[in-house]
């Protein structure tokens, strides 16, 4: 697998939606001691702990949903085409991402999503708008 600065080394990562995600992030790391890794704008941070990470991200007002699970992989392709043939609902078919990314998310039997993300390059996280806390 391709290492990649925009995205913590963990393969199975919670994200986390809040209304204000600078003030979840301050919170998290106080209370359950999480390290704030990147900071994207106003609207998505990474946290880590140990030798695993969450993602908290600004929840849309259109969904409901509060959670959903990255999980990194080798092949998005021929993951996602493991998952349609499985019956999988894909939300959003694999896409590369200026962050250096090939992301699709899926919808499970219990309508929870998940997006499967492939490393393709190493990209500092600067390059794309992120402010980086401790990489």
């Amino acid at each position: 697998m391709i290492v990649n600065r925009s995205v913590p080394s963990a393969v199975v990562i919670p994200v986390l939606g809040y209304d204000d995600v600078a003030r979840a992030s301050d919170w998290v790391c106080n209370a359950f001691g999480f390290t704030e890794r990147l900071r994207i704008g106003d609207h998505r941070a990474q946290l880590v702990f140990g030798d695993g990470a969450v993602i908290l991200t600004a929840r849309d007002p259109a969904d409901t949903s509060t959670h959903s699970v990255h999980v990194r992989v080798e092949d998005a392709g021929r993951h996602h085409e493991r998952a349609s043939e499985s019956g999988a609902r894909i939300l959003h078919p694999p896409t590369d991402y200026p962050y250096g990314e090939r992301q699709y998310t899926a919808e499970d039997i219990g309508g929870h999503r998940w997006t499967f993300s492939q490393s393709i390059a190493d990209i500092d996280p600067a390059s794309w708008g992120a402010t980086s806390i401790n990489i």
